[in-house]
């Protein structure tokens, strides 16, 4: 056990030290972006410095396998540098066997780090959001999925109005069995609106089968109007209710299952959320399968030269999983492959691809 934990120490160490290199480059990158974003609104250097580290963790999170694959290929290299593969060698120590170790704690850390980041990611991920629109002097659109439907709240010069919908359409722009609730800024709600049908149009919502109640009446009822349609002005787009509640990366994992099936019942798609639960999920299979594909290609005898190739083909490799990941998660967002396939396919593959090249170099 002296050597499986002599070598998980020396990747936790350059992990650690890989991590801290990329992070601090992720928030320089950030804040440039930053400053040619919102260089134009004089905006405070403490709010710049906020907003990157607000994004940070999104952005560490989605490299993570990268970096787990550069830290593994540099101990493999370090290792084979100082001749200790060698000697562990000789000393009749089998290379796979001895991985086994670190692959296990590999898989318990990243399990841990889907427990931990996930829910700091998502966090982070809606304050960014919301400070950048604060920021810009954008609009907020309020949006909630419950079990009762669909609630939105939009906001003008004249109040605020919140709307909800019994079910909506997948694209979120056509809402059945709607109420509006009309809040002067002042007096508190106004009107009261009922429609069959909503659907909205540019600059407008376009309400078909309309009872409107007047709350200023003393019997609202009584006073109550039909009218067979009703144009109410918003500034909503269909970009800002989707952004609103679909962005995946602000629900936490554990909320996700409920999440999925408050929204499919709504009548909202839900494959891009079943797409990221499995991948939220396969992530730590994912992160073995490149930390031993990394130290298969980058463990060699130092004497048979050609370090900086393999340095390169693993580079390369963790490049193109990387990207067949993300191609992967398109076509099961989009429907083209089945949801488990697109989401534990590349992880899956990855691992038995570098037992294959670890266990065909041992032989060799």
């Amino acid at each position: 056990m002296i050597l499986e934990r002599y070598l998980t120490k020396r990747l936790m160490q350059s992990f650690l030290m890989v991590a801290g290199i990329f992070v601090g480059m992720l928030l320089l990158l950030d804040m440039v972006e930053q400053l040619r974003r919102l260089g134009d609104q004089q905006v405070p250097f403490a709010q710049l410095l906020r907003l990157s580290l607000l994004s940070a963790p999104e952005g560490f999170y989605e490299i993570a396998p990268l970096v787990l694959l550069l830290s593994a290929m540099w101990v493999g290299l370090s290792l084979s540098r100082s001749s200790e593969m060698v000697v562990i060698r000789a000393s009749g120590r089998s290379v796979p066997r001895l991985l086994i170790v670190p692959a296990l704690v590999v898989l318990v850390l990243g399990m841990g780090l889907v427990t931990v980041m996930n829910p700091l990611v998502a966090s982070t991920s809606r304050e960014y959001s919301r400070a950048l629109a604060q920021l810009r002097g954008e609009p907020v659109a309020a949006v909630a999925l419950s079990a009762e439907g669909l609630w939105l709240r939009q906001a003008d010069l004249q109040g605020q109005t919140v709307i909800h919908a019994a079910r909506a359409e997948e694209t979120g722009t056509l809402l059945h069995d709607v109420t509006f609730l009309v809040f002067h800024p002042t007096e508190g709600v106004s009107q009261r609106l009922r429609a069959a049908r909503a659907e909205l149009r540019p600059g407008l919502w376009e309400l078909t089968e309309v009872k409107r109640w007047d709350l200023s009446e003393l019997n609202p009822e009584a006073a109550a109007r039909r009218e067979a349609s009703l144009a109410l002005p918003t500034e909503l787009t269909p970009e800002q209710i989707r952004d609103s509640f679909a962005q995946v990366r602000a629900i936490p994992l554990f909320q996700l299952p409920a999440f999925i099936a408050t929204l499919e019942r709504a009548g909202f798609a839900a494959l891009e959320h079943r797409m990221r639960l499995q991948m939220e999920l396969a992530l730590p299979v994912l992160l073995v399968g490149m930390m031993l594909l990394a130290l298969a290609t980058s463990i060699h005898h130092m004497r048979a030269g050609g370090a900086g190739l393999r340095a390169l083909v693993t580079i390369l490799a963790g490049f193109a999983l990387f990207f067949l990941r993300n191609f992967a998660q398109v076509l099961g967002e989009t429907g083209q492959i089945p949801v488990i396939l697109a989401a534990w396919g590349l992880p899956v593959a990855t691992l038995l691809l570098a037992v294959g090249v670890m266990l065909n170099l041992e032989e060799g």
